[in-house]
């Protein structure tokens, strides 16, 4: 049977795609590689799946329902989906608000219209955030917790995406998981976020800016985790119990909020380099503080996190010196 990974030549996706490879699955991705950050490190990391036995590549816009469909429905046993395209970014969606109805919610959308047509269809595994909890000050942030305040667009479009995969589990109990990210970083990482910005200061004497006067706090997840996260909750789609719909919701985080200043201290000492920092206040939409209870999946499924940042900071900075040659 054939796995279809959306957005395989993001981060998570490669290093998902890849696992499923490493195990013999066949797998099918599909990305837009569009020019949100460098496309060239997004063609390097599907250098690294392309000639994998069992992987194949079609270059594809989510949001292109009528593309999607022609295209993928062809696809010989396709089963189960990582739905993990998107367009990502707190900040990006202030100005660009557009591209995140399109991506995120025309997009899903289309990932929900195409699983709901093919046979045997098993389960759906699909992206949402941390950042649905919003402002909430209760910590840590619980599946449980209300949802409904986002403090930026994107939170509101992965919330809404939760909403709309649920209303299709229930209309035509298709098996769905939802999968709320924390702050998750490591080796091919975005050069969007906070830590390859920092490390690429950093090695170039340049200030690096810091929110909120340095008083954030981050549950940083290594990607190796939720990569066994994600082929944890794919390997066992929710069972209907009661005339529920089988859908289900997950924190996937390291359970541990690290302050952002510690963060960058672990960056220093990987360089060899001191930081200039630049303390900014807070951004809009952006919040103080994020902590993941994970509770939930490591009850169903015995997720269990195994990489500190004291671990993990090192093996990023590490890639990154060989990636941008520093």
């Amino acid at each position: 049977m054939t796995v279809l990974v959306t957005g395989a030549a993001g981060f998570i996706g490669c290093h998902v795609a890849q696992k499923l490879l490493d195990r013999g699955e066949r797998v099918v991705g599909i990305d837009n590689l569009n020019d949100y950050y460098d496309v060239r490190l997004k063609e390097a990391r599907l250098a690294q799946l392309e000639g994998r036995n069992g992987f194949s590549f079609l270059r594809l816009d989510i949001a292109d329902h009528d593309r999607m469909r022609a295209e993928l429905s062809r696809i010989d046993g396709l089963d189960r989906v990582v739905h993990l395209a998107a367009q990502a970014g707190v900040r990006y969606s202030l100005d660009h608000p557009f591209a995140y109805v399109t991506a995120n919610l025309v997009g899903h959308m289309a990932i929900l219209e195409l699983v709901r047509h093919l046979p045997d269809f098993r389960h759906l595994v699909y992206a949402s955030s941390s950042s649905v909890y919003g402002g909430n000050t209760k910590l840590p942030f619980a599946v449980e917790d209300r949802t409904d305040s986002p403090v930026s667009l994107y939170a509101a479009t992965k919330k809404a995406d939760e909403l709309m995969s649920h209303c299709y589990s229930h209309l035509y109990r298709i098996p769905q998981t939802g999968l709320r990210f924390f702050t998750v970083y490591g080796p091919w990482g975005r050069p969007d976020m906070a830590m390859y910005i920092f490390c690429k200061a950093i090695a170039a004497g340049k200030p690096i800016p810091v929110f909120n006067h340095g008083d954030m706090k981050r549950d940083f997840t290594y990607i190796d985790d939720i990569v066994s996260g994600v082929i944890a909750s794919l390997d066992h789609p929710p069972a209907e119990e009661g005339g529920a719909a089988p859908h289900r919701v997950y924190n996937i985080g390291n359970h541990r909020s690290e302050p952002l200043m510690r963060m960058i201290g672990l960056i220093e000492q990987s360089l060899g380099r001191k930081a200039i920092i630049d303390f900014q206040p807070m951004q809009p939409g952006d919040v103080k503080e994020t902590f993941a209870d994970i509770e939930a999946i490591s009850r169903d499924l015995g997720y269990r996190p195994t990489t500190p940042i004291d671990v993990g900071v090192p093996r990023f900075v590490e890639w990154f010196k060989k990636y941008e040659r520093v």
